[in-house]
């Protein structure tokens, strides 16, 4: 089993990787790592920072223990174009010709420039009734090539190459109840990365909305410090030592952040009226997942759930292993693994 692919996660500020196999009694964690990004990570064109990037992945590879050469990666949501369509039943190879009309419909850049990807997330039987679920993905051809050259610099060979909703949701919504019949719950998942959230609606297992705003992490290090005169460092220090907590620090951290998570909510309250409208009559999301390092702030998950009056909690992506003791500093983090998880658990679907 430990020639299957791992995953990397290149994120803004933090490099992770995770290695699994999986057996009868579920899957078991080979390897595990973090380490910084590079200050200009993928954004740079030019081959000395390119060079950087490669070094410092194969170091993460080397200081983990990792084997295999083969790696799944997830490009930045921000950077990519996603939409969850709903057509009329269609073959597989009527889509393939519908897709890109469809594309064109909601994609704002040329064509051309894109590599345009889809996967049937449901395709129901009566046909003349419902319609299909398509996932849309259109990603810049110049990013993937840049991502595919990288990792090659890095001596690795890509295995696949998906959106970062897709190995989130496959980490989070990971059946792992016992009780037969009990599938994970209709929920909204709030993924906050350093640069961006995502937003996502599971029902009955499938993606039906997702959505990106351009709000993350490292905007409430920029408020923290620009209202307390922090350097960056001091201010990630400061929020993830009391984030919206109004019983340390004065409250005054909550404060300073408070305007960025409202922004946040206001997209998630969005999001729920729009299932709320759309599915009147089935079953109502029962709660809402945060995942991301910012998940991990004090207080951040009594903020959303006194706001949006639903069970709001901090997923534990781990949650996937069979039995296994984990070193307490990389549970501690477990909601910024779900990218590198999802993104490992991949060829085991």
């Amino acid at each position: 089993m430990k020639n299957k692919p791992f995953g990397l996660d290149i994120g803004a500020t933090t490099m992770k990787v995770v290695w699994l196999s999986e057996d009868k009694s579920g899957f078991f964690l080979n390897a595990c790592s973090v380490a910084p990004t590079p200050p200009k990570a993928m954004l740079s064109e030019a081959l000395l920072d390119q060079q950087e990037m490669a070094n410092a992945i194969t170091i993460l590879v080397s200081q983990a223990k990792i084997t295999t050469v083969y790696v799944n990666l997830a490009l930045p949501e921000s950077s990519v174009y996603t939409r969850v369509l709903e057509m009329p039943v269609l073959s597989d190879k009527e889509l393939s010709s519908a897709i890109y009309w469809e594309a064109e419909q909601y994609i704002s850049v040329p064509l051309t420039s894109l590599t345009i990807n889809w996967r049937v997330l449901r395709r129901p039987k009566q046909a003349e009734v419902e319609k299909m679920q398509v996932l849309l993905v259109g990603a810049p051809t110049a990013l993937i090539n840049k991502y595919q050259k990288v990792i090659e610099m890095a001596g690795l060979i890509p295995n696949s190459l998906e959106t970062e909703i897709l190995s989130v949701v496959r980490a989070i919504a990971y059946p792992t109840s016992e009780v037969e019949g009990e599938g994970f719950p209709n929920s909204l998942l709030v993924h906050i990365g350093a640069m961006s959230t995502l937003l996502t609606i599971v029902k009955n297992g499938l993606i039906i909305f997702t959505y990106v705003i351009p709000v993350g992490g490292t905007a409430l290090d920029r408020a923290i410090a620009a209202d307390f005169g922090f350097t960056a460092s001091q201010a990630e220090e400061y929020k993830r030592t009391y984030g919206y907590s109004s019983k340390t620090f004065g409250g005054k951290i909550g404060k300073t952040t408070e305007p960025i998570l409202q922004s946040i909510l206001t997209e998630m309250k969005k999001a729920l009226a729009f299932y709320s409208e759309k599915y009147k009559t089935e079953a109502p999301i029962k709660q809402i997942m945060l995942s991301g390092g910012t998940a991990k702030l004090p207080g951040i998950d009594l903020f959303f759930a006194q706001n949006c009056g639903i069970e709001t909690v901090v997923a534990n992506p781990w949650k996937i292993l069979a039995n296994q003791q984990m070193p307490k500093e990389i549970l501690d983090d477990a909601p910024s693994y779900a990218v590198a998880i999802g993104l490992a658990m991949k060829d085991y679907e």
